[in-house]
């Protein structure tokens, strides 16, 4: 696993990022396994009418529509002869990707993250190109990442870094953050590396007028002379490609040839932790990185990457030095926390990972408003989407070691609701000790739904 956690896991992925395999790209897979330095100069015969038809089932199809203002289900209506039309398109050269749709959404820190909505057409032929592209570098992908990979999932990669945290040697952690990752990924130097193993130019041209058809912005075109629209279905691919060469291949080799002491590396699409043994190693990594990023226009953003202790001896070694408690990190919407617990008269090291703080807040503050929105609603209504709400959240965030802060989100999401029955229809009556009949009918209980990270990562990584 320090190796390079190579294991392939059974995990899912959302249904927007979940392609079907096209037959006969097997030969494809097969050469980029036999040949790792082959470049492929026909591919877009792959693009075909049944692998359009393959794209278009694998979208979400309740997605918001682009500029054309077609849904999938509008589309879906004369769909053989639609995508008939856009074959031909595509192969004689006559198709043309349109702008994508620019919508905002808002992050934890107050800012807005800019989405691209593509049009339905494109999100077809990019999810097709996006297979193809899929074939040929999951035979390359070292197996410290994870982000939109077939068969690996978020909780793959928490597992791997919980697993590498107390298995290994690491008494440092590098919690990285590339500043505006997405927005800043160079076009010029991108198609460069596609063209490492895509030689086919039609295909080139195709991922070319994507990075170019640019955004629609509250009715006005602008430009895109840099980075991939997140929202887009090639995006992930490409952005997967242009941290394969720029961060995965230069540090898998620098921790072979420059490191003292162990070193981990978890990474999930434009998030990723590297873990040392060795603070002098930690320090080396870190200034190589940011030379590194920057041949590739890339940079570490100053405020949100640090170099903390963290690990087995961490809580031990700051007793000594009359410290505090080893600073936490947060990877993939958890933080994770430094504890021991005494089994047998012996005490042992483990990750506890609970959700973030502002993960918390931000639901609880977004479903404060929710309630007001459905004040009249009935008690049965509203306590049956509360509980479909809660149980999405518990299926990604109801660790083992996060129940005590899932139970207290429950507990203030009930106090939200007395106060909301309350202001309805004047009860101020309504005792906390009645809201709870209430709260325990319609809302879950947490219960653990994943099992511990070494149970899972031992299952899915025999080796």
């Amino acid at each position: 696993m320090t190796k390079g956690n190579t294991g392939e896991s059974g995990g899912t992925q959302t249904r927007s990022w979940k392609l079907v395999p096209m037959p006969g790209l097997d030969r494809v897979r097969e050469a980029a396994r036999r040949d790792k330095k082959m470049q492929f100069t026909a591919l877009l015969h792959h693009i075909d009418e049944a692998a359009l038809v393959r794209a278009f089932w694998s979208l979400n199809h309740n997605a918001t529509a682009g500029v054309d203002g077609v849904t999938w289900r509008q589309y879906e209506d004369g769909l053989e002869e639609r995508l008939r039309d856009l074959c031909g398109r595509i192969h004689r050269g006559s198709y043309r990707p349109q702008p994508s749709r620019r919508t905002y959404l808002p992050k934890e820190d107050g800012t807005k993250r800019a989405l691209g909505i593509a049009a339905l057409e494109d999100k077809i032929v990019q999810a097709a190109v996006a297979a193809v592209l899929e074939a040929i570098y999951e035979e390359d992908f070292f197996g410290f990442s994870y982000g939109f990979r077939p068969g690996r999932g978020q909780h793959d990669a928490l597992d791997a870094l919980s697993v590498a945290l107390q298995t290994t040697k690491v008494n440092y952690i590098l919690d990285a953050d590339i500043r505006g990752y997405f927005d800043t990924i160079d076009h010029g130097m991108l198609l460069q590396l596609v063209q490492e193993r895509v030689g086919d130019p039609r295909v080139l041209r195709l991922i070319g007028r994507w990075l170019e058809a640019g955004v629609v912005d509250e009715g006005r075109w602008q430009a895109s002379e840099a980075g991939t629209p997140q929202g887009a279905t090639i995006s992930p691919r490409l952005a997967n490609i242009y941290l394969h060469y720029a961060l995965d291949q230069w540090a898998h080799e620098w921790r072979k040839s420059s490191a003292r002491g162990e070193v981990i590396i978890v990474r999930y699409a434009d998030d990723f932790i590297v873990g040392f043994q060795y603070e002098q190693d930690a320090k080396a990594f870190q200034a190589a990185l940011q030379v590194r990023l920057h041949e590739f226009h890339l940079e570490l953003h100053p405020d949100k990457t640090r170099l903390i202790e963290f690990g087995r001896f961490a809580i031990e070694r700051r007793q000594k030095r009359g410290e505090g408690k080893p600073a936490t990190f947060n990877f993939l919407g958890f933080t994770h926390i430094c504890e021991v617990t005494m089994e047998e008269k012996k005490t042992s090291f483990w990750v506890k990972r609970i959700p973030k703080k502002e993960k918390i807040r931000a639901t609880l503050k977004k479903l404060k408003s929710a309630l007001r929105r459905v004040m009249h609603g009935s008690i049965p209504s509203v306590g049956a989407w509360l509980r479909k709400v809660l149980e999405g959240y518990f299926a990604y965030y109801a660790v083992p070691g996060a129940l005590w802060q899932l139970s207290r989100l429950r507990r203030q999401l009930g106090y939200f609701w007395l106060k909301t029955l309350r202001r309805r229809d004047q009860l101020r009556t309504l005792t906390w000790e009645q809201m709870t009949t209430i709260v325990d009918t319609w809302l879950p209980e947490p219960h653990a739904m994943h099992p511990l990270p070494a149970v899972r990562f031992s299952v899915r990584n025999p080796r």
